[in-house]
């Protein structure tokens, strides 16, 4: 062995002596090596008796998330609950406590930042409690739940949101942006679970002879991976036309919405990398009009949820309703046999016919947060994700 030494020093030798050239580098066909990007850095502070990890959500100015809009995030980060509330991590003062938050790769734009503390109720909330229970990788396991605290990038003077810009330097570089404080407090805590439902329904609707389809839905109680306890369903009631009909339901608010075919899973259509913007290139149906517009479309169905003469309609004093919302033991959905272009959100276009194909159909609480059905609970892809199987999960309304 110690005569085999020099043999491999001289080796070693000669690898080195043959490295000292630079290696040849030549350009690639992967878009993401000649991509410029920057950093969007600053703190968190939070003023709030719940404990847990911080995420933190960055989301396209021009595609908010619900209520506001659709838009879904295009990068997050979490910050340790440990990092966050050191050593108050096992207490209940308000604080305030702070940390470094940063989101790195982002490209030249305009942002907007929310996000919330994924709590742990369970630590001085008796049962039903919730524990930390984020997941971003599945729909049903990715939003806030009743007893998270809100937050977000906002002005310090009108607490409206900023709006944070991502701008270039001569050369075309994007520049970092710093100094960026994103807040949490009590006064926004979510008050309530998502909107689980599901229907007993049958999931068929044939639009040449049927002009409405009916569907009731009642809430779904789930506990475990994903821990959702809705008592009912949170209505908000608008005010009356002046006749005997009792007032619209405000929020909730449905949405169906066409899912793509041939592709594994529940996407929608002309949204196959699933960021809440139409795609470039997909399907383009006729217009009602006449023609198409040489554009994909984002298809939903007419819907709204039909008001109910038994919902109490809480008063203000004034005859007019209240803004606080009622719980309601059921929702019944009118779906119509009338498709609308959605791509544009403010001039809707009706089409031509409905296409046929799977919807999903959503639920959108006033305080943005959603459930749809189909989702990853359909006993058909939870076992692969990890998730408890639930048939009524699996429901998918099948226009023809």
């Amino acid at each position: 062995m110690k005569r085999a030494l020099p043999l491999l020093a001289f080796a070693l030798t000669s690898l080195l002596s043959g490295g000292c050239d630079a290696p040849d580098v030549v350009p690639t066909a992967d878009g993401r090596q000649h991509t410029r990007a920057a950093r969007i850095e600053g703190s968190l502070v939070v003023q709030s008796r719940a404990r847990g990890n911080a995420i933190v959500f960055l989301y396209d100015a021009a595609n908010p998330p619900p209520p506001a809009g659709s838009g879904r995030p295009r990068a997050f980060t979490v910050v340790t609950a440990a990092e966050l509330f050191g050593a108050s991590l096992g207490d209940n003062s308000t604080g305030p406590f702070t940390a470094p938050f940063a989101l790195s790769l982002v490209e030249p734009g305009r942002y907007i930042l929310r996000g919330f503390i994924d709590a742990d109720t369970c630590r001085n909330t008796p049962q039903p409690c919730h524990v930390p229970d984020f997941n971003p990788w599945y729909g049903v396991t990715s939003e806030p739940n009743a007893g998270d605290v809100g937050g977000g990038a906002v002005d310090p003077v009108s607490s409206e949101t900023r709006v944070l810009e991502v701008t270039t330097d001569a050369d075309g570089w994007p520049q970092p942006l710093t100094g960026v404080s994103v807040s949490f407090a009590d006064s926004a805590t979510v008050p309530f679970d998502r909107p689980a439902f599901q229907t007993a329904d049958a999931s068929e609707f044939n639009t040449a002879t049927t002009a409405t389809k009916m569907l009731t839905l009642t809430p779904l109680a789930l506990t475990g991976a994903v821990d959702q306890r809705p008592p009912g369903f949170w209505v908000q009631l608008g005010e009356s036309n002046g006749s005997d009909a009792p007032p619209p339901i405000v929020w909730p608010r449905v949405i169906v919405r066409k899912l793509a075919d041939g592709v594994t899973g529940y996407v929608d259509e002309n949204d196959l990398d699933r960021d809440g913007v139409v795609d470039e290139e997909g399907v383009d149906y006729a217009r009602a009009s006449g023609g198409k517009d040489g554009k994909p479309d984002a298809v939903v169905l007419m819907a709204g949820l039909v008001s109910d003469p038994l919902l109490p309609a809480p008063q203000d004093g004034q005859e007019s309703p209240s803004p606080q919302p009622i719980l309601a033991p059921k929702l019944v959905v009118a779906i119509r046999a009338q498709a609308l272009d959605v791509r544009d959100p403010a001039a809707p276009a009706p089409l031509a016919a409905v296409p046929p194909g799977r919807y999903s159909v959503t639920l959108l609480q006033s305080t943005g947060q959603t459930w749809r059905l189909p989702n990853e609970l359909d006993p058909a892809l939870a076992e692969a994700a990890g998730l408890p199987g639930v048939q009524s999960q699996a429901f998918v309304l099948d226009v023809r």
